[in-house]
């Protein structure tokens, strides 16, 4: 028996107190609110219940007899009246904006739009029930205090990060059970997490995982939103990679990557939704209060103000949106142990209301929560609007990523001319770009490939994009991607070119490896992985976009990946706090945390600096009060030999320890050192390290 009575406002969502459900939604211009519960495999809701109260624009309602597992929906009522923005249809069934958890998909279906598609304007109301194609939000059991998800908490000195997505890291591993493939469970899969410890990886950033929708279009064409940036529900992970493991299979999956040591790190998409612009579909914040939830143009609010490239922009300016989206992260943390966000577009949330500010409320929200303010802040730091590009803009306590260091070192390696200066400022740490907000070289993402481009093995494969599997005639994905083939597009059997190819591959990721910064590793770079030159595969759920598992075409390269990230781990004078400032270490030596030389020795000068042509270059990195030895980094990304001579400005003796001109980068211990006045050849396309104790002074040797 089912006794309804007023509830309270807060919080919001569905809560189950062991008697029954309390249920609020936030709806600032709805006139009423309708609760609809369903049975599993009914088409139609089996009860209506009008929300009995109004607190704050909050709709309440509390219900005796329901428990977890309970389906439902929402039908809102209010103006249909799109010239002011307002959208409301009570034909339209809508999820709960703060489900924690979504059963069922979209099945498109033109009752799923708020007005008759197919007419001129879309102002016309459509009275067609929309339920019988809509998920459904599930009331949950109350979330128990689990000690074993607190998020591991590592220091950003101390991380690198591997860009994944849940199925595709483990769709095809011949170890993790069939059935389990492609779920959230199998990310804690032994192979999986040893793979990823073995490596040295600390933390795991997936593709999003909250739930989203397959766009339309996409499944018209028999294809899927595979990469997940079409959110539907930001506090219920998307159903599609449950499997037997249910939400907790997610849980689990934390927890034993926690015991490895491995954060988990979430890509999370506050900058819009699936409902696309003013002629999408009513799925959820549409119906719900579309004025509220969405930036609507203030000439014409019929339509969307689209900041983000995919039809609507969400307005985290508003303060119920904003509280939804602080509610939704604490959630994650609370709930499932994640220690960070990676935030996709995420300029559209400093817009307040329409232009971006560093100041803007939902920064100085998460700086002030005590749960927020623990985990990492990872910014995407552009979108498509006005200003939108914004790198190096963010407050304190945020890192973003740096495209420019990316382009810099595919630019450079290349061999295009007038990298130089870009290079070396992305090698340590991007002050100018950093500095000025008070922030340290932790607030640098550095990757040389990420999930949006080329993979790393495509980096030097193609120089044409090869997205027609995507169905859009190969216009989509971005033409600026400064890659080189190499003689060959695409798949080889020539030694020479492969051989080339796999030393470009190793040069790129010490670039990134031994950059101050925290590093970036996409899925499968370790493995040479090849989307077949496809650099926009978010539609492809397939081998194309999937983790090989069986072949390898370059097998030493993981164990370069991981004698890198070693290297990167025991040398603390490449993981600063600080940024370099050229001071001298010792008043009474030459000796300077950072002296950038030409290959005779002597410090580059203006004229060095100025040579658009210099493709070599040596990196002293000393060690002004950090544990650890000296560092001298020798670049060559010439097509010849380049000779470097050790000059007393810095000493030696000089021990090589890394070099990727060896397959596996590692130095035998009994290699030849060097010392002050030697020259050392270098081979063309080529990085190596070399160290020198702690202690030893230039002329000491």
């Amino acid at each position: 028996m089912i006794a309804v009575d007023d509830g309270v406002p807060a919080p919001l969502g569905a809560h189950f107190d062991g008697r029954g459900v309390n249920f609020g939604l936030f709806s600032e211009h709805a006139t009423a609110v309708d609760l609809c519960l369903f049975e599993p495999g009914e088409r139609h809701e089996t009860r209506t219940i009008r929300l009995p109260c109004r607190s704050d624009d909050v709709w309440h309602g509390y219900l005796r007899g329901v428990l977890p597992g309970q389906l439902y929906g929402y039908r809102v009522h209010g103006p249909w009246d799109p010239a002011r923005g307002h959208r409301f249809n009570a034909s339209k069934l809508v999820l709960d904006p703060y489900a924690r958890e979504i059963r069922g998909r979209i099945r498109w279906h033109d009752a799923l739009y708020g007005y008759r598609r197919g007419l001129q304007r879309e102002d016309q109301i459509d009275r067609r029930d929309s339920a019988v194609y809509m998920p459904k939000s599930v009331v949950t059991a109350p979330e128990v205090p689990n000690l074993a998800l607190q998020p591991v908490r590592r220091p950003l000195s101390e991380t690198v990060i591997y860009e994944a997505h849940v199925k595709a890291l483990t769709m095809t591993h011949p170890d993790v059970p069939e059935a389990e493939r492609g779920t959230y469970a199998a990310l804690a899969h032994p192979a999986i997490v040893e793979h990823l410890w073995k490596l040295g990886v600390t933390a795991l950033e997936l593709l999003p995982i909250q739930a989203f929708a397959d766009d339309r279009f996409l499944v018209e064409k028999g294809l899927v939103n595979f990469w997940g940036y079409s959110p539907l529900g930001y506090f219920a992970p998307d159903p599609r990679y449950l499997g037997e493991g249910g939400l907790g299979g997610l849980k689990a999956a934390i927890r034993e990557l926690n015991a490895a040591g491995i954060e988990t790190i979430l890509d999370v998409v506050y900058n819009h939704t699936a409902e696309a612009d003013h002629t999408g579909p009513t799925l959820c914040f549409r119906g719900i209060d579309n004025a509220s939830y969405y930036k609507l143009d203030p000439a014409d609010p019929r339509r969307e103000v689209d900041c983000t490239g995919c039809g609507n922009t969400f307005d985290v300016s508003h303060p119920r949106v904003m509280q939804l989206v602080l509610d939704s992260l604490r959630h994650w943390v609370t709930a499932y142990g994640i220690a960070g966000f990676r935030f996709d577009l995420a300029s559209s949330l400093g817009r307040a209301p329409m232009d971006f500010s560093p100041q803007a409320a939902f920064f100085q929200a998460v700086a002030q929560d005590p749960v927020l303010a623990r985990v990492k802040m990872i910014a995407e730091p552009w979108d498509i609007g006005a200003g939108g590009y914004r790198l190096g803009g963010y407050p304190r306590g945020w890192s973003e990523w740096n495209d420019q260091f990316r382009d810099a070192a595919r630019g450079f390696w290349r061999g295009d001319r007038g990298q130089l200066a870009r290079l070396t400022q992305g090698l340590t740490g991007s002050r100018e770009v950093f500095g000025p907000s008070g922030r340290s070289p932790l607030a640098s993402v550095n990757f040389a490939a990420s999930h949006d481009g080329y993979t790393l093995a495509d980096v030097v494969a193609y120089e044409q994009k090869h997205n027609a599997a995507n169905g859009e005639d190969n216009r989509d994905g971005h033409g600026h991607n400064l890659s080189r083939n190499y003689g060959v597009e695409g798949d080889t059997d020539d030694p020479a070119i492969l051989a080339l190819r796999h030393r470009q591959k190793r040069n790129l990721l010490a670039t990134v490896m031994l950059a101050q910064g925290v590093p970036m590793l996409l899925m499968g770079d370790e493995r040479s992985r090849s989307q077949g030159g496809n650099n926009n595969a978010y539609c492809q759920d397939n081998p194309t976009s999937w983790m090989d598992w069986i072949s390898d075409p370059d097998p030493t390269l993981t164990p370069f990946v991981a004698n890198l990230m070693r290297l990167r781990r025991e040398q603390p004078a490449l993981r600063r706090r600080d940024f370099f400032n050229g001071a001298l270490i010792d008043p009474d030596e030459p000796l300077r945390d950072v002296h950038w030389l030409s290959p005779d020795g002597g410090e580059m000068d203006g004229g060095a600096w100025a040579d658009d042509e210099r493709l070599c270059f040596g990196m002293q990195i000393g060690n002004d009060g950090v544990e650890g030895d000296r560092l001298l980094v020798l670049f060559n990304a010439g097509e010849g030999e380049c000779a470097f001579r050790l000059t007393r400005v810095i000493g030696g003796p000089w021990r090589p320890v890394f070099d990727t001109a060896l397959e596996t980068g590692a130095v035998a211990a009994f290699a030849q050192g060097y010392e002050e006045g030697a020259e050392i050849r270098r081979p063309p396309r080529s990085v190596a390290v070399f160290v020198c104790p702690t202690g030893t002074a230039p002329g000491a040797a």
